[in-house]
């Protein structure tokens, strides 16, 4: 069945209404936004976009609510995009006037500034845009049983690391492990690494090999943790002033998501802005009766942030896309060159 475009504007006109109501919309409001077209009509309508998918009748007697697939056609084709106004992007930048060294306050001020913006759960995190990998190692014998292992990995940071061998290694072979490692395991990932162990098995004693994977294990370890998202939430209080989650259960469910499974949360793709997922799009179960608005920001030096927003289906995707841009933009701004935007006028 083809859909039509009056088909389209009448979801159109059934998602606007169920984001500011919450509440099923019947054929007679529609009909009062539509003007012009009878009430038979717009039933008939509705009752394709049901079989189409688009839409969904909680009751016989109810009016209809937008279905996931309805949600994403609309946000692909029919939501209005909006620009934020003058006195929105003066309160962007007014959130963001931390200096740059207060990097945890920022990424907590900000994540706190978006939810109270959109009044939905924020959250927030800067991240490596590439996985690190070790540039040089060294290796220092501090007796027979100990050594520490140096490792500087990208954008000279360093670390270091007193191991306890678990068998002893003759002296002579330390140069021969270092040799190795600059050569076999560095500017390299993390898998790579682990792949590469078992191929240098043969050019080392039995004793050697067994340091060697000592020390390539940590430093994989130490590697992930240097990469690690810290994702900072915020505003999941919001939550309890939605009608989708008085269900008391339903809201500490999802509370309870964000405060303890945060690193699940979407991040965005890598060729992309801005990502919006929404109802069972979410992979994680604890997500598939929410949207997800995640964007992106660069820090500089290799570094990418991102910050999203957690709220009902029905949330209103073209203000919370607006104002996510925004606070992508300022951050992105305020990183590079360490300033904020200029004040301008940007609702034209």
């Amino acid at each position: 069945m083809e859909l039509t475009e009056r088909k389209k504007q009448i979801l159109k006109v059934v998602v606007d209404d169920y984001i500011r109501t919450a509440e099923p919309v019947g054929s007679k409001a529609i009909a009062v936004r539509m003007g012009g077209v009878s009430s038979a009509t717009i039933r008939n309508e509705l009752a394709d976009l049901v079989e189409l998918g688009y839409l969904e009748q909680p009751h016989t007697s109810a009016g209809r609510i937008p279905s996931p697939k309805g949600y994403r056609l609309y946000v692909n084709e029919l939501m209005e995009r909006q620009k934020l106004s003058l006195d929105e992007t003066e309160k962007i930048n007014q959130s963001l006037h931390l200096k740059m060294e207060e990097l945890d306050r920022l990424l907590g001020q900000a994540g706190r500034a978006v939810s109270a913006f959109v009044n939905y759960p924020a959250y927030i995190a800067a991240a490596g845009k590439k996985a690190l990998a070790a540039r040089r190692f060294e290796l220092l014998p501090v007796d027979e049983r100990n050594c520490i292992v140096v490792m500087m990995m990208d954008g000279d940071r360093v670390k270091s690391q007193l191991l306890r061998m678990q068998l002893k290694v003759d002296p002579e072979q330390f140069p021969v492990l270092v040799n190795l490692l600059n050569s076999h395991f560095t500017k390299i990932s993390v898998e790579e690494m682990n792949r590469r162990l078992m191929s240098v098995a043969e050019q080392i004693p039995p004793q050697a090999f067994l340091l060697l994977s000592q020390i390539v294990s940590y430093a994989a370890e130490a590697l992930e943790e240097a990469g690690h998202r810290e994702i900072v939430t915020a505003g999941s209080k919001e939550l309890l002033k939605l009608p989708e989650f008085r269900n008391a259960d339903k809201a500490h469910e999802l509370m309870s998501f964000l405060a303890d499974s945060k690193e699940s949360l979407p991040v965005p793709d890598a060729d992309s802005p801005m990502k919006i997922l929404i109802g069972p799009e979410n992979v994680n179960d604890a997500l598939k009766d929410t949207s997800v608005v995640v964007a992106s920001y660069d820090i500089g030096d290799d570094m990418r942030g991102l910050i999203g927003v957690v709220g009902p289906t029905r949330m209103d995707y073209a203000t919370v896309a607006a104002r996510l841009s925004g606070f992508a933009d300022g951050l992105t701004r305020l990183f590079g060159k360490q300033e904020l935007p200029p004040k301008e006028d940007t609702h034209r």
